[in-house]
């Protein structure tokens, strides 16, 4: 496998193993605490946690204050969208890896978005709190994002 910095296969191979194992695990434990999955989610469901996935993600990726979370794995390139910044992967092989998943909010959010809807069965009191509360970060940024635009057309 590749351990070129633009294609670290292996890395990507590590991270996927993670991921399935992560997810199965939890299937696992949710299944030995007697936790039944659900037939189906209601479309409120869907919709908030598709709108709270965008945001965590988006957080977690491109967020000033996060930053020291992704900093072993990405090298600071500059600033980027409103309270966000630009970073690129440092290293190579498993680091590298690392580094694209954590600057790309299109690549976390299906760990989001499992990690949600794994909540959602576990503790769905809590997760659709986190839920609301990252919807309404999301619908508060549009409008901050829109009022700016708008003062600047002067409007």
């Amino acid at each position: 496998m590749s351990t070129s910095p633009e294609r670290p296969l292996g890395g990507y191979a590590v991270l996927s193993a993670g991921f399935g194992g992560a997810v199965g695990g939890a299937l696992v434990a949710l299944r030995a605490t007697g936790k039944p999955l659900p037939k189906g989610f209601g479309i409120g469901d869907v919709l908030l946690g598709g709108v709270a996935t965008h945001k965590l993600s988006r957080l977690l990726a491109k967020d000033k204050v996060t930053s020291f979370l992704r900093a072993p794995f990405t090298e600071y390139q500059g600033p980027g969208g409103p309270g966000e910044v630009e970073e690129k992967p440092r290293g190579s092989g498993l680091r590298y890896a690392v580094g694209e998943l954590l600057i790309c909010p299109y690549c976390l959010g299906l760990w989001v978005a499992a990690g949600y809807g794994l909540g959602l069965v576990s503790a769905p009191r809590a997760t659709r709190l986190a839920g609301y509360v990252l919807t309404a970060l999301t619908i508060s940024d549009s409008l901050h994002i829109a009022y700016k635009a708008a003062e600047e057309k002067g409007l």
